[in-house]
């Protein structure tokens, strides 16, 4: 199941627009800022697909049976860019454990490239929820190898896997390569156009380097 909050009329535009656009992105304080928002929303809309059980709480005036949840989700990031998003998410998660991966794209000749993972943290991950954001979906591969490493630590009860910006091929890629069921996507929005060198267009620009400095 693909979900695509941007087809809807909301707050969830007017963050991605000002992402997108290069006269805000020299602030890269608000840059992070509408990264984290957008974490918190998704944390949200997420948050409706999960398993909730009542349970009773004393206030001063006498005991109220509220619906709470009976599992936080694993919130797992791909570092560097993933920082913000996540921080939105586990804002909304506050107890939840977290998961990091390091994955990066090894460019070789000509426009051909592979992504490399080097480093993961997890907590143990059999029969749970497990949400998993980067905030840009290009080829998916990121996605993908990131998904692998982070099985090590069981299978999941649930994936979701959350961006900001999806290409429509990193989409059908997922599609293809993730389990058939037991997989929901979320995504800001979907582009068109992904450029041989695996770059969303018009997309936003490297969101690593937007959030915290052009590496070396």
């Amino acid at each position: 199941m693909v979900i695509n909050l941007g087809t809807q009329n909301s707050i969830v535009n007017q963050f991605i627009s000002e992402l997108r656009d290069a006269s805000v992105q020299a602030d890269s304080l608000r840059f992070r800022r509408n990264m984290e928002r957008l974490g918190e929303i998704f944390a949200y809309e997420i948050s409706k697909k999960l398993e909730y059980e009542e349970r009773e709480f004393v206030t001063s005036l006498g005991t109220a049976v509220v619906p709470v949840l009976k599992q936080f989700p694993i919130i797992g990031t791909i570092l560097r860019a993933g920082l913000p998003l996540h921080q939105g998410m586990l804002n909304f998660f506050d107890h939840s454990d977290n998961a990091f991966v390091t994955a990066y794209r090894e460019h070789r000749k000509d426009d051909e490239f592979a992504v490399q993972v080097e480093y993961a943290s997890c907590p143990e991950l059999e029969s749970k929820v497990l949400i998993l954001c980067d905030p840009m979906l290009a080829t998916g591969h990121s996605m993908f190898s990131s998904y692998k490493e982070l099985l090590i630590q069981g299978k999941p009860a649930h994936t979701h896997l959350v961006s900001v910006l999806a290409s429509i091929q990193g989409i059908e890629y997922l599609k293809r390569v993730m389990p058939k069921k037991g997989v929901t996507i979320w995504v800001g929005a979907i582009d068109d156009e992904l450029t041989a060198q695996g770059y969303i267009v018009p997309g936003l620009g490297d969101a690593g380097d937007l959030a915290f400095g052009k590496k070396a």
